[in-house]
């Protein structure tokens, strides 16, 4: 439609003192609209490319899988058909299908990566999932599929998924390391639990949340004490996660934030792409002994108590004892050979021997390959005073008390081997608490925790930083292993101790 003049002119006319007013407000809302919608957008971005790196990786552990299953049982042949079943289709089939029960168990969550078990876990259901699929296609159509593909395809696929997981975690770790592939978080709460879960929050960096600030029930002018941001008022909290761009919003645990206020919070965030995360009020308790019941639309929260017996213990220690017998057959050579190193480079037994303090507070006799001189313990009392770690931990990062050869032990964690013999005995685990050449009695409080169950070659304290951890930091995870143990927080974990060994990580 084409404008007339007098149009054109009234469009001419300077806007009306009102109008100007009215532009300039909404002029910074249009630039926070923007500033969020391309916040919104980059961390949608980054979650579908994490997604597409783990279906990647996920295809390819699993066509390798099948491959190797393929050529295993049948050679080259691209024409096998037995009992009517054309097995290069059923190999096609057979990789689309796992694929589709990993995403149908949810496995390309972007809330999932880089910490937890969580993953793997759900990795491990999607898989046995698969098993009981063919299973039960194979009875009801008759089909009698050769068990051994299936035998080879199935355990192999699982070990090259995890691997494959454990590979992009790796990546996604390095990620966020630098800046990346990390949620801006918004913190609600009162002062005190907003900082609790701020720090909380930050002792986890691989879990990638970036806190831009808090929200506290009153604002105050700038920071909190702890040097918090406070961008403010609770009531102001959509305004502030516009503003700043967030993507997600943290709610502490706090007698400040009503549950009407988060139900009114949670309704304001829907079809905005914001997460809304509702920190409880109990803490390093891992999902499997959580359950969530709705009581007249209140969730309640039950918190079950953690496993000590039963059958699932009973299975650790049949997995203890094949591990520890099959792991001692095969490395035989290598504890032969370091044995006659050890005896060759310094004077003194190969091995040594100290007690320690076991489950229940049981003392036993650990073995390891010698890693110091003979009169190490008639040395440590002049090296008190040098001691780098604290709590009960010693450690020295060059301390003159250990030898050439076994410097090169405890860097490839090597010396540990021999405890493949307490694990045997029943003195040890796998995987659980490193035992503490201490006295029972210095066990007191929370840490005697530690003791309800057997102490490990490895544990969850040294893959998350060996001897750097501080002591506290390594309380903390002993007892987090303890109260939520599962079969795949062990498999996970000794996984990240052979890659942490490959890598020489804060062992000395």
């Amino acid at each position: 439609m084409t404008q007339q003049p007098s149009d054109l002119r009234r469009s001419a006319q300077p806007p009306t003192p009102k109008a100007t007013a009215a532009t300039a407000a909404s002029a910074p809302d249009l630039a926070d609209d923007l500033a969020f919608e391309r916040r919104l957008s980059e961390a949608t971005e980054w979650r579908h490319r994490v997604a597409l790196v783990l279906l990647a990786a996920d295809l390819a552990a699993i066509g390798l899988a099948v491959l190797v299953a393929y050529l295993g049982r049948f050679g080259t042949s691209a024409s096998i058909v037995i009992n009517g079943i054309y097995y290069p289709v059923l190999a096609g089939v057979l990789v689309l299908g796992w694929v589709g029960l990993l995403a149908a168990f949810h496995c390309y969550e972007s809330r999932l990566l880089g910490v937890g078990t969580e993953e793997f876990r759900r990795v491990l259901a999607a898989t046995f999932a698969l098993f009981g699929v063919v299973a039960t296609v194979s009875y009801l159509g008759k089909f009698e599929i050769t068990r051994g593909f299936v035998v080879i395809a199935l355990p192999l696929g699982v070990v090259l998924l995890v691997l494959g997981r454990l590979a992009a975690r790796r990546w996604v770790q390095a990620q966020r390391s630098r800046g990346q592939l990390r949620h801006r978080v918004v913190v609600v709460g009162d002062h005190a639990a907003a900082t609790a879960l701020a720090a909380q929050l930050a002792r986890e960096p691989y879990a990638g949340f970036s806190l831009v600030g808090v929200c506290l029930p009153v604002a105050l002018s700038g920071e909190t004490p702890e040097g918090l941001p406070v961008l403010g008022r609770i009531e102001e909290t959509l305004d502030v996660v516009r503003r700043h761009g967030a993507d997600t919003v943290a709610v502490a645990a706090s007698s400040d934030v009503a549950p009407d206020l988060v139900r009114r919070l949670a309704w304001s965030l829907e079809g905005s792409g914001v997460d809304l995360v509702v920190a409880p009020a109990v803490t390093d308790v891992a999902g499997p002994r959580i359950a969530v019941r709705p009581v007249g639309g209140l969730p309640l929260l039950y918190v079950d108590e953690p496993t000590f017996t039963g059958g699932t213990r009973v299975l650790k220690r049949a997995i203890d004892i094949a591990g520890a017998g099959l792991g001692l057959l095969v490395l035989s050579p290598l504890l032969v050979t370091v044995a006659a190193l050890i005896r060759l480079t310094s004077s003194g037994p190969a091995l040594f021997r100290q007690t320690r303090i076991g489950k229940d507070g049981r003392e036993f006799r650990v073995v390891k390959f010698r890693t110091m001189y003979v009169d190490a313990e008639a040395r440590l009392a002049d090296l008190q005073a040098d001691n780098e770690s604290d709590g009960l931990l010693f450690k020295i990062a060059h301390d003159p008390r250990i030898t050439v050869l076994g410097r090169v032990l405890r860097r490839t964690s090597i010396d540990e081997l021999p405890q493949l013999l307490n694990v045997l005995r029943g003195d040890m685990s796998l995987v659980g608490p490193r035992p503490l050449p201490v006295k029972d009695s210095a066990f007191e409080g929370h840490v005697r925790r530690r003791l309800l169950v057997r102490p490990g070659i490895t544990g969850l304290w040294q893959v998350s930083g060996r001897s750097q951890t501080s002591w506290d930091d390594a309380v903390r995870l002993d007892l987090y292993y303890v109260e939520n143990w599962s079969l795949s927080l062990d498999l996970t974990i000794l996984m990240r101790t052979v890659l942490a060994v490959v890598r020489g990580e804060g062992a000395y």
